[in-house]
């Protein structure tokens, strides 16, 4: 079988590795080795991250709306199930944007829909 000379084609590879790696500290940013695994350290992470981020932004929402509804006297689950008992499908997300930045709506909306 014949030679297959990868020079190139390995250089190619190890400097997009470093060049992904180039803000990381020390030994990480400068041989190829420790590199590839702070890399792949880093790629797993940042997935990971995706999806805390999403349950951390939920939990943040649910105590907003809660501490909404709490001032005018209900809890959060009778919040929501009042919502959907009157068809009012609004996510959790707009919920929380209008307790925080329009109280008095918010206070309005969650006394129409406890009647």
């Amino acid at each position: 079988m014949t030679r297959v000379k990868r020079g190139s084609v390995a250089r190619r590879y190890r400097e997009e590795i470093l060049d992904f790696a180039s803000g990381f500290r020390g030994a990480h940013s400068r041989l190829f080795k420790a590199a590839n695994q702070q890399r792949n350290k880093a790629l797993t992470c940042a997935y990971v991250d995706r999806k805390n981020r999403r349950r951390k932004f939920r939990r943040l929402w649910i105590a907003r709306i809660n501490a909404a509804a709490r001032k005018n006297g209900i809890t959060y689950g009778s919040t929501i199930h009042n919502l959907c008992e009157n068809q009012v499908f609004l996510n959790c997300r707009t919920l929380a944007q209008v307790a925080i930045l329009d109280a008095y709506c918010s206070s309005r909306l969650i006394r129409e829909i406890s009647e």
